[in-house]
């Protein structure tokens, strides 16, 4: 696992801080936060969340694209396989939505990243027991079969993160 703060120059990240807090940005409302049912939640336990597909099904599914290509730039990827912007609501007490992977399939072959949009108390937990925290314009990366978690955060409206899935 590699971690980078500040991993965007203060104008990129800017850019992208603006738009995914405004009001205007277009985000989708989730039934379930880990894409199926088996977290252990309650379905009523804050188990949603809205999300921005910026690349799924192997094109680019946003006209937001372009906001961004600077983290693109940095990552390098030989293949994008998903990139989806999620936002999750602010909780009474921070929320864990269960351990996974992004992808089932050979996911020992995929890299995943985690873009932090802005910071809040809440945080990455990996099942080796590592806690990367919600810091805005860190970008963690790990191999796609560590299995990990996300969590609300208690201290802001929104906990937003982009998460990247590639082949390096």
């Amino acid at each position: 696992m590699k971690v980078y703060k500040n991993f965007l120059q203060k104008k990129d990240f800017k850019i992208i801080e603006e738009h995914l807090l405004s009001a205007n940005f277009p985000w989708y409302y989730s039934k379930n936060v880990i894409g199926r049912y088996d977290n252990g939640l309650p379905e009523d336990d804050k188990n949603f969340q809205f999300t921005h597909g910026f690349y799924l099904h192997d094109k680019i599914n946003s006209n937001k694209f372009e906001l961004i290509q600077p983290i693109i730039k940095m990552i390098n990827p030989l293949t994008i396989l998903r990139i989806k912007a999620n936002l999750l609501t602010r909780t009474s007490k921070n929320i864990e939505h269960g351990y996974h992977t992004d992808f089932d399939k050979n996911s020992h072959k995929i890299t995943t990243g985690i873009f932090y949009v802005n910071t809040n108390n809440g945080y990455t937990r990996f099942k080796n027991k590592n806690v990367v925290k919600s810091e805005a314009n860190k970008f963690v990366e790990f191999k796609g079969d560590e299995s990990h978690t996300g969590s609300t955060c208690t201290d802001e409206n929104v906990r937003i993160v982009i998460n990247f899935n590639y082949i390096k």
